[in-house]
């Protein structure tokens, strides 16, 4: 691709995601039907039965997506590469590892992230149970996983200072830039002990060092601990928050949002998507709840009794997917409150959907003996080397 002139590297592109798919729609004819007779899901069909799928559309924005998510990195370093911030699903051991300042930061300068911010954290929600963080195969995903560059010492400050380095909050510089009054610096500070309060939570649901969730339940388990952190931050300050935000003036908001990204230009395509995003939240994903269950039937290899508690697994994420379904909003809230409010019935739904699927997948995974768990277990591994 890099040897070619940028002009033809997007044909030739067509033409190899063309030829992926045949194979894949090869592999899919010679393995046959599923064990009930069901027709397999297709790679087509399991990228459009996605929560993400309308913002996949259109090359220049999803190359520009693409350079995002591959970034990992926290809000404010993906606006210094001139980036809008992507949803980061995992950072070594660690799920949604710059949480504490997405609260913060998505309240205040929604732009400045990602059009699909919160579909792509549903998809990774269901990614990050069944597959880890290698994700999906890629004949199904939207395009590679991207690459994992935790080192120790980052993983340590997340969890053991969320409230400084690349995860803090600008209160200096808003302190400093926006012109407040003694009154507005007494809220500000009332955010600051807020805001510390809600780091303490986030230490609490880190995992213990060294320990990197290997299990579907065990993720399942550490997925759950983070979400319930984000939306105890989330209660925990957004009482302050809206407090500080109503005190500001007009100007005040104005110099405020200064603090934030370059809002990016406006994007037909982008608002397009924001609309297919609502009318098609509601549609079936079986891209989140077929594909996972017919993946571990052809790994595990399941016995009749199994299979009955596989189908169970079925039925409860059909279930997640649903609860997640109901939280969709029909549009973003404009105003930082608004948000905020939206954020918590997001990460509620979240929080249901986990809680519906594990007893289910507990069950499953009890009921498999060793050598079936130990497949399970590498399952996103195994099918991204073999190409699912």
């Amino acid at each position: 691709m890099r040897a070619l002139p940028p002009s033809r590297r997007a044909q030739k592109q067509q033409e190899i995601n063309q030829l992926r798919q045949l194979r894949a729609a090869q592999r899919i004819a010679a393995r046959g039907p599923r064990r009930s007779g069901a027709a397999r899901v297709t790679p087509q069909a399991t990228r459009q039965g996605r929560f993400a799928a309308p913002f996949q559309a259109g090359a220049q924005t999803q190359a520009a997506r693409t350079r995002a998510r591959r970034a990992h990195v926290a809000a404010r370093r993906a606006w210094a590469r001139g980036l809008r911030a992507g949803f980061v699903a995992w950072y070594g051991p660690v799920f949604w590892p710059y949480a504490y300042s997405d609260i913060f930061d998505y309240a205040f300068w929604s732009y400045g992230y990602d059009d699909g911010f919160w579909a792509y954290a549903y998809d990774d929600f269901f990614d990050g149970v069944f597959w880890g963080e290698v994700g999906p195969p890629e004949d199904y995903a939207y395009a590679a996983p991207p690459p994992l560059r935790a080192t120790s010492a980052g993983v340590e400050e997340l969890c053991t200072q969320p409230g400084t380095g690349i995860t803090s909050w600008p209160f200096a510089q808003i302190e400093r830039k926006v012109g407040l009054n003694a009154e507005q610096k007494q809220l500000l500070d009332e955010v600051r002990n807020a805001a510390n309060k809600a780091a303490a939570v986030f230490k609490a649901s880190c995992p213990s060092k060294n320990a990197f969730p290997l299990t579907p339940p065990g993720r399942l388990r550490a997925m759950t601990a983070r979400l319930q952190a984000t939306l105890e931050a989330v209660e925990t300050v957004r009482p302050a928050l809206e407090k500080f935000y109503d005190s500001l003036s007009d100007e005040q908001k104005a110099r405020f949002n200064e603090i934030g990204p370059k809002k990016p230009a406006a994007s037909a395509e982008a608002s397009q998507a924001s609309v297919q995003d609502a009318q098609s939240c509601k549609e079936q994903k079986p891209g989140l709840s077929n594909l996972p269950i017919e993946k571990i039937e052809d790994v595990v290899n399941p016995t009749d009794a199994q299979e009955a508690d596989l189908n169970k697994l079925q039925e409860a994420t059909d279930e997640a997917v649903s609860i997640l379904q109901a939280a969709c909003p029909e549009d973003t809230p404009l105003t930082p409150p608004g948000r905020l409010e939206a954020m918590e019935k997001r990460l509620q739904a979240m929080i249901d959907a986990a809680n519906t699927v594990k007893p289910a997948l507990d069950s499953f995974y009890a009921s498999l003996t060793s050598e079936q768990k130990a497949r399970f277990n590498r399952i996103g591994q195994e099918l991204a080397q073999s190409g699912g």
